[in-house]
């Protein structure tokens, strides 16, 4: 290969990109131009992929957590024969095209995880990085590493400033997750300044201190330096790599080194100056040379032959440990074992019963052993959240079989790394903190949905009955933030049963994070004798209690408050009113359903309905009308036992009782 081809190459990488923005006249054309050495070194020479199949199991993952600079991910796939056309690149940031702003998971192929939130790309990294280390030291065997591949991650300064980004540096190090590598594009700018007024640490003497090897390139043109650091970084084995590669900002441009090159066209003059600077063609527009295309194209041909390769190897192995294999492929496709849910325990009824998180636990522990992909963890919570997997040992760097990951006091970390965990494959991620703190998980629950990841969340400690903690920990807004992300289902279980007709749900979901909101504090497990069966949770709501005859009234709640409606409703009847109790643990399921079942639960000739929960009452009026009222909170709660909380909010059988009958009063 000569120097001139790799210079080709680089720049027409650096042109796409320039072209792209100019075009669309939007975008970041400064990281481009500046880090395109960087990544065509590492496409070419160590990234192990396959363009023809985007989703070979065996392949590299390459994170491009710097979100910003998706030109250049687009004109690296183009060129290298993920299947993208040069009019996608025209369409760059276009309506309907497969060229985003920011790389969207499933959108474009080769994109691996959705990135531009800065920091989250980084702990997606560490992410898939765990789930590689955990699929393999559970499936390869002596002369079968079937599991063998690397995650890199192209970040920026804004990357390495955002806490979430410093949460899961500390835990990797701590994980020793040896085949992860970071190249640190180092510019020192970011988009209003540069980097001199807000980030003068020592970044590399940091991430040694996070137990990372560290490398700094000092010339980001320098072919072979990036080349010699990224072979030091893949030989390392014990440790994650960050490189520090010290780039140009907008390199060649009028703007170099300037923040103005990072988020806005260059504009068609200082385009036409940067290409001159660099020696490459003003016109046309879109330039690439054959010579260029053939070289990067070349991927297919490699990429086909490691493929192929690792297929026999797989048959091999196959042969030798047939069960292991299958088990693996099931786990590759997302798809569940037969009878993964056959222990999942049914619990008698009982007055007294259990919170809905001891259940969840219980129901936990049964499905894990037969559900091999489930894996997880707590932010230092799981005694609390009641989520450890009990003999499934810990994810620790002598035992990377564990099932148990401690994600430390990091809830932000959680949310991301569970998503590079999800977004890996063979793995069903889960998480767990109280509802308050999924406050700072936000981002991470955010993107999983924009990105249909299967992730399952768990939040424990669900509303004001927390008690002493006080108003810092007891949530009230939160259920409303959870069930206004589109493609997030959200489920509060009543009792016992709904909890595991919960996990069930949770586990079957497809394309989508789930979020179970459990209690604290025991709640009764219902007589399904008397009641209607559990499994109605699945159509999200469902009635749980009709009564006698049609009709007059609905009570309608979630989780602990569907025995408190119960209560309510006996003395309703007592008093001749006919009344329906409804329980609702699932708006997301309940839209889901038909129109027709949902009239049938909720009748609309019913307009007398008092919904009931423990939380904002934002959203319930889709449920209750304009002649509807609502029992919720809309304040912080207090410092006091949970009991004298729910009784001084209004959460008692008499308010409830009060609040129906006024609905019934005539005006």
């Amino acid at each position: 290969m000569s120097d001139q081809l790799d210079r080709r190459c680089i720049d027409t990488l650096r042109f796409l990109a320039v072209d792209m923005v100019q075009h669309a006249d939007s975008g970041h054309p400064g990281l481009p131009l500046g880090a395109a050495p960087m990544a065509y070194v590492l496409w070419q020479r160590f990234l192990k992929h396959y363009p023809g199949e985007p989703g070979w199991s065996d392949r590299d993952r390459f994170v491009l957590s710097a979100g910003h600079g998706s030109a250049l991910l687009y004109a690296l796939l183009y060129m290298s024969g993920y299947g993208l056309e040069l009019d996608d690149l025209r369409q760059f940031r276009q309506w309907g095209s497969r060229t985003p702003g920011h790389p969207e998971r499933g959108h474009t192929p080769g994109v691996e995880v959705t990135t531009g939130p800065l920091g989250q790309g980084f702990a997606n990294g560490v992410g898939m990085a765990i789930a590689e280390a955990r699929l393999a030291a559970r499936y390869n065997r002596d002369g079968h590493a079937i599991v063998d591949h690397r995650t890199w991650v192209l970040a920026s300064d804004g990357d390495l400033m955002e806490g979430v980004a410093n949460e899961s540096a500390s835990l990797a190090g701590h994980l020793r997750l040896g085949k992860l590598n970071v190249l640190y594009d180092d510019n020192r700018v970011t988009l209003a300044a540069g980097t001199e007024v807000t980030f003068t640490e020592d970044r590399g003497r940091h991430f040694e201190a996070l137990g990372w090897h560290v490398q700094r390139v000092e010339d980001g043109n320098d072919l072979e330096a990036i080349a010699a650091a990224l072979q030091a970084a893949r030989d390392e084995t014990t440790r994650p790599s960050l490189i520090a590669v010290r780039t140009h900002i907008g390199y060649g441009s009028p703007e170099q080194d300037s923040y103005k090159a990072h988020g806005s066209p260059l504009g068609e003059e200082d385009v036409r100056k940067t290409k001159q600077a660099l020696g490459w063609p003003v016109e046309p527009a879109f330039l690439v040379p054959e010579d260029a295309l053939a070289h990067m194209r070349a991927a297919l041909d490699r990429g086909a032959v490691l493929e192929q390769d690792w297929n026999d190897r797989f048959r091999a192995y196959a042969r030798e440990h047939r069960e292991l294999a299958a088990e693996l492929e099931h786990a590759l496709h997302g798809a569940l074992p037969d009878g993964w849910d056959a222990d999942i325990p049914v619990f008698p009824a009982d007055a007294k019963g259990m919170a809905t998180r001891e259940a969840s636990g219980k129901v936990m522990n049964a499905i894990a052993p037969r559900l091999p992909q489930l894996g997880g963890g707590s932010a230092d919570l799981d005694p609390s959240t009641k989520t450890y997997l009990d003999g499934l040992g810990d994810f620790q760097p002598r035992s990377p079989a564990g099932r148990n990951i401690h994600f430390g006091v990091r809830e932000h970390a959680m949310g991301a790394i569970a998503n590079g965990m999800a977004a890996h494959g063979g793995c069903l991620p889960f998480t767990a903190t109280f509802l308050i703190f999924s406050d700072y998980m936000r981002p991470p629950m955010r993107l999983a949905a924009l990105s249909a990841l299967h992730v399952v969340h768990v939040f424990t400690h669900d509303s004001i009955a927390l008690g002493e903690d006080g108003p810092t920990h007891q949530p009230v807004e939160q259920l409303a933030n959870l069930r206004a992300v589109p493609n997030m289902t959200v489920i509060r279980p009543c009792d016992a049963n709904e909890t595991a007709e919960a996990w069930r749900v949770a586990v079957e979901t497809r394309a989508a994070p789930v979020s179970l909101v459990l209690t604290r504090q025991k709640v009764p497990t219902l007589d399904r004798a008397k009641l209607a069966a559990a499994d109605g949770l699945r159509r999200g709501g469902y009635v749980l209690d009709a009564g006698e005859g049609d009709p007059e009234l609905l009570l309608i709640a979630s989780g602990s408050e569907v025995q408190l409606i119960l209560e309510a409703a006996e003395k309703l009847r007592a008093g001749g009113i006919a009344t329906r109790c409804v329980s609702m643990p699932s708006w997301e399921l309940f839209e889901a359903q038909s129109p027709r079942y949902r009239e049938e639960v909720l009748p609309p000739s019913v307009t007398a309905r008092l919904a009931v929960e423990a939380g904002s009452p934002q959203g319930w009026r889709r449920y209750v009308g304009d002649a509807g009222e609502v029992i919720g909170v809309t304040t912080f709660g207090a410092s006091a036992p949970g009991a004298t909380n729910l009784a001084r909010y209004g959460f008692t059988v008499d308010n409830v009782v009060a609040k129906a009958q006024a609905l019934l009063a005539p005006p």
